[in-house]
């Protein structure tokens, strides 16, 4: 199993941004299909979005639709979740999660993915 690490997390005003990034220290993710989930206080688990490992399928929770955009760059080894007009609503622990040779469906189930990070704290608030 990969070791993940996410980073790039914070406190931010609504309406602002913020970039995560997901990395697995000393290996390659291009053959990996990446996902991002979140969980709030109180709540389950929830797929956000994905990247499938050709980078040819990409999925979005309705939630965060036009509003998150998912990518990789394979020179950095590391894949990105670009998140712009943030609202208090998107306040969550969120959790990058690795799958070789994966796919991207667009339901984003949990249950693909094998390797998980430790996951980074976004705040958004006044």
């Amino acid at each position: 199993q990969l070791q993940l690490v996410e980073s790039g997390g914070g406190l931010v005003q609504p309406g602002g941004s913020l970039r995560l990034s997901c990395a697995a220290p000393g290996f390659s993710l291009d053959y990996y299909a990446i996902g991002w989930f979140r969980q709030a206080p109180g709540k389950e688990r929830e797929g956000v979005s994905c990247i499938s490992s050709s980078s040819g399928s990409r999925n979005y929770a309705d939630s965060v639709k036009g509003r998150f955009t998912i990518s990789r760059d394979n020179a950095k080894n590391t894949v990105y979740l670009q998140m712009n007009s943030l609202k208090p609503e998107d306040t969550a622990v969120y959790y990058c999660a690795a799958e070789r040779l994966g796919g991207c469906p667009r339901s984003i189930p949990l249950a693909d993915y094998d390797s998980w990070g430790q996951g980074t704290q976004v705040t958004v608030s006044s």
